[in-house]
């Protein structure tokens, strides 16, 4: 894309922004293979979502659980749907696990 200039929602406006694209497009890679990592065994969404706050030094309240859990669910889609993790139910239970 080309502009004189690009004004992001959360840094700087700048002439160039390849580099801070760079990193959003390596933040989301890294996320998402975080997140396939902790699916390696089954998993329900609570008990991912604790362990992802942990992993990531994160504390619970509530604005964070609805925020990063709602961003959760758009990562476990989308890896869902790239065939990288998968769900099931056990127990009356959602199980989410890497493909």
């Amino acid at each position: 894309m080309e502009a004189k200039c690009f004004v992001p929602a959360h840094a700087a406006p700048t002439e160039d922004i390849a580099p801070l694209a760079q990193y959003n497009i390596d933040a989301v890679t890294a996320i998402t293979e975080k997140i396939a990592a902790l699916c390696a065994e089954p998993v329900m969404f609570e008990v991912l979502l604790q362990k992802l706050f942990r992993a990531y030094g994160m504390t619970m309240n509530l604005q964070q659980y609805v925020l990063i859990g709602s961003t959760l669910r758009s990562y476990l889609s989308y890896l869902e749907k790239r065939g990288q993790v998968t769900y099931g139910f056990e127990n009356e239970q959602m199980l989410w696990r890497r493909a």
